[in-house]
């Protein structure tokens, strides 16, 4: 559904349309990081400056980008198999992810003070130290596609698996709990801890936002456009979830009784991917037409 609630959406231009902004994240120095996936480089931009990038092998796929426990952002590689790390003044330094075509896509900071990440290809889940030692973890599934992941509130990993058609929890010791969906072939992609201790994600195939807590228990809300494509989720500072609708050309907002809010994005077939808060507060999603949008009240 479209609410009356005013937001204004800026877009700021940061590479051509076949770059290829993905995921976006806030650095510790004030400005937001982003991946161009198809060029192979590793953006940064301070609202209101130019952006500038940082060049990786140009086909190494850059797509999830995070915040690490060190002061340093830290990315996986798609195409390459190795997780980089850049710092704020732009060192880049790659670790290689063993297994060739393991395909490491999402990562995010564990409550260890390591890095942890999926291997969508290899049906796992790995961690990296600071240092760089990295340690995988098989998961009890085969081809399940473990793609985005995130921190939860009770001390563990939550991610997805897309083809699994589950939501999994990896604890600290590497025990796996896999969850698996009520709706069939439901394709989950973006997870998000909120800040009720349970965790939001999306489902792109089927048109739904899923919730679950971590004892397992899982609401699944249909949208009102079920062909929305919903995408990425992120979850601001006061609670509120927020979504990507990559087929709609969409953000929105869904309440914990499954209340949408949708707010069209002002440039056609923009294809957004990566949503995140930003440094200033406001809401940022990456356009994979070459744009980072500024979503505000």
């Amino acid at each position: 559904m479209h609410d009356a609630t005013r937001v204004t959406i800026e877009e700021h231009t940061v590479s051509g349309p076949e770059a290829g902004p993905y995921t976006l994240t806030a650095g510790p120095d004030g400005a937001l990081w982003f991946t161009l996936v198809h060029s192979g480089r590793i953006g940064r931009l301070v609202p209101g400056d130019e952006p500038t990038t940082h060049r990786l092998d140009p086909g190494s796929g850059p797509t999830v980008i995070t915040p690490g426990p060190d002061g340093a952002l830290w990315f996986t590689e798609y195409r390459a198999d190795r997780i980089g790390r850049i710092t704020t003044g732009g060192a880049i330094t790659e670790f290689g992810v063993s297994g060739s075509g393991s395909g490491p896509f999402g990562i995010a900071a564990g409550p260890d003070g390591a890095l942890w990440f999926t291997g969508t290809a290899a049906d796992r889940i790995g961690r990296i130290t600071v240092d760089g030692d990295v340690t995988s973890f098989p998961l009890p599934a085969a081809g399940a596609f473990p793609s985005a992941i995130t921190a939860g509130g009770d001390g563990a990993m939550w991610f997805t698996l897309n083809q699994g058609n589950a939501i999994g929890r990896i604890g600290m010791d590497g025990a796996v709990a896999l969850h698996p969906l009520p709706t069939e072939a439901a394709g989950p992609v973006g997870i998000a801890a909120g800040r009720d201790g349970a965790l939001w994600f999306t489902e792109i195939a089927a048109g739904q936002i899923g919730r679950i807590t971590p004892d397992g228990g899982i609401r699944e809300f249909p949208l009102p456009d079920r062909a929305a494509r919903p995408h990425a989720v992120t979850v601001d500072g006061q609670g509120a979830v927020w979504f990507t609708e990559w087929g709609a050309n969409r953000v929105a907002t869904i309440t914990p009784d499954g209340s949408v809010t949708a707010h069209d994005l002002p440039t056609p077939d923009s294809e957004p991917h990566g949503i995140t808060v930003g440094p200033d507060g406001a809401l940022w999603t990456a356009l994979e037409t070459g744009s980072l949008a500024r979503i505000a009240p």
